[in-house]
């Protein structure tokens, strides 16, 4: 792991948790086990900085991201997005998504192990390209 714990940027580390907070009823036994991993991972080895002391390199809301996996020639390309703006026809996974909570807070090169719904999957990030928020 490149930064030796998870970044998170602190206005989206509360958005997170509100989130995480709201999910709690979730239906699906797999849901609710990738939201307990990643309340589990928020609370133990994450770090929480300022917006100004966020590395470009690590994954966040609204990034780009590009994971491929370790044992196949597999590569997908996303961007990481709240739950209400998900959309998988235009590759917007939610971060309460497996996926998604698999890669928040990890940087360029780092390789993840995760146990998504087809069993432990080692994944590598290929790229993390940050996007410019849009203000409403």
């Amino acid at each position: 792991m490149k930064y030796d714990q998870l970044i998170i940027e602190e206005k989206e580390f509360l958005i997170i948790e509100k989130l995480l907070n709201l999910n709690k009823i979730a239906e699906s036994i797999t849901a609710k086990s990738h939201i307990l991993k990643l309340q589990d991972e928020l609370r133990n080895a994450t770090k929480v900085v300022p917006e100004n002391e966020m590395p470009k390199d690590v994954v966040r809301l609204n990034s780009i991201v590009t994971v491929s996996s370790q044992d196949s020639a597999w590569e997908k390309t996303f961007t990481l997005v709240v739950p209400s703006d998900s959309n998988i026809a235009e590759s917007k996974i939610s971060l309460l998504m497996p996926m998604g909570t698999a890669v928040l807070g990890y940087a360029k090169e780092d390789a993840i192990l995760w146990d998504f719904p087809g069993g432990l999957k080692e994944l590598k990030v290929v790229n993390v390209v940050q996007v410019a928020k849009v203000t409403k």
